[in-house]
């Protein structure tokens, strides 16, 4: 089991460490393979421990708290509750992210089980810091392996499925799905467009590949979900630099439109460089951008101010539409409205279509 003896606001319990972790020590060697880069960078996954320490009941109880004094403190707001049995101090819980929440929700939910399992879908996600656009995490998800049972409740979600001893890593002392399993099993279970996102990111940042992604898919092949997660990875690019990229390339695509190059530089006749659009088609000379705003590839220089830096940009904007180029913008929150992206590339393309 993992226990946390921790001091934290209005919390008197002695300081002895964040976690002692023997469900590692005793369950995990057998289970770590080496497939993919992942296996090479798993101790640089971790999420930053700047979390607040986790405090559990059996071990608040075994340095002399009592019940009372526990519901106490939960009454009185000194602690909150990540789970039941696990708290937090309430003035940390407050600025605690989503994702933050859910970590500390993996660490008090791993506490509470009889059986080792895998951290898996959603949760390894999180702690493999891949995005989660649109994607619950009131639950921890947990993998074990046939022919175990399901133990699921409002907290845990266990999924009984085959992992291979390559399939699973370890972050910060606990036995996770490595990321190219961790997207596969995302691609099987969660949505089309937040698995791609998902996919996008791990492929962005290296921590798997297009080749890994396609030899673990084989072994997927007749479960639930596989042909999902074979559509994700096939339409996964790593090129694709945020979650709003991501997104447009899957409305774009949705839209029938032709997919666009992606991260295409713009270059004036002599060869000097203009700027880099998120997506282009080059023979119709159109560039879109999610946000806004051609990245110029500079910074702001000594001295000069962000207005000056606006007007040079509106400049450098002008140099490109006389180059000859379109653009097309959008914002987030036009990703929100029905067709209106694809009708807003659609148009450009039609301005530049050859005569």
């Amino acid at each position: 089991m993992r226990w946390v003896a921790c001091g934290y606001d209005g919390c008197n319990l002695p300081v002895r460490g964040r976690v002692v972790d023997s469900l590692a020590a005793v369950h995990i060697p057998s289970l770590i393979g080496r497939r993919g880069p992942q296996a090479d960078h798993c101790g640089r996954m971790s999420v930053p421990a700047d979390l607040p320490p986790l405090i559990l009941r059996p071990r608040a109880l075994a340095d002399g708290y009592d019940d009372k004094e526990i519901a106490r403190h939960r009454r009185s707001g000194v602690w909150s509750s990540v789970r039941r049995g696990a708290y937090v101090g309430s003035a940390s819980a407050e600025a605690l992210t989503r994702r933050s929440r859910h970590r500390l929700l993996i660490e008090a939910t791993l506490s509470k089980l009889r059986r080792p399992a895998v951290v898996s879908h959603a949760s390894a996600a999180v702690l493999h810091g891949l995005p989660l656009w649109s994607v619950p995490l009131t639950a921890v998800h947990v993998t074990r392996n046939p022919p175990a049972k399901s133990d699921s409740d409002r907290n845990l979600i266990c999924h009984v499925c085959r992992l291979g001893p390559d399939e699973v890593t370890v972050v910060d002392g606990m036995a996770v799905t490595t990321p190219t399993r961790t997207i596969l099993d995302l691609g099987r279970l969660i949505a089309f467009t937040p698995a791609v996102i998902a996919a996008d990111d791990g492929l962005r940042r290296i921590l798997t590949t297009r080749e890994f992604l396609m030899t673990s898919l084989q072994d997927l092949i007749g479960t639930r979900g596989s042909r999902n997660a074979a559509r994700v990875v096939q339409f996964a690019d790593g090129r694709s630099e945020s979650v709003g990229e991501s997104r447009s390339r899957v409305v774009l695509a949705e839209a029938g439109l032709p997919a666009p190059e992606l991260q295409v530089e713009v270059f004036a006749e002599g060869g000097f460089f203009l700027g880099r659009g998120d997506f282009g088609y080059r023979q119709q000379k159109v560039l879109g951008e999610f946000d806004g705003r051609v990245k110029y590839g500079r910074l702001l220089r000594p001295g000069q101010s962000a207005g000056d830096a606006v007007f040079d940009e509106k400049r450098r904007e002008d140099a490109i539409r006389d180059a000859g180029w379109q653009l097309a913008r959008w914002t987030w929150a036009d990703l929100d409205v029905r067709g209106l992206v694809a009708a807003r590339m659609q148009r450009a393309l039609g301005r530049n279509r050859p005569t």
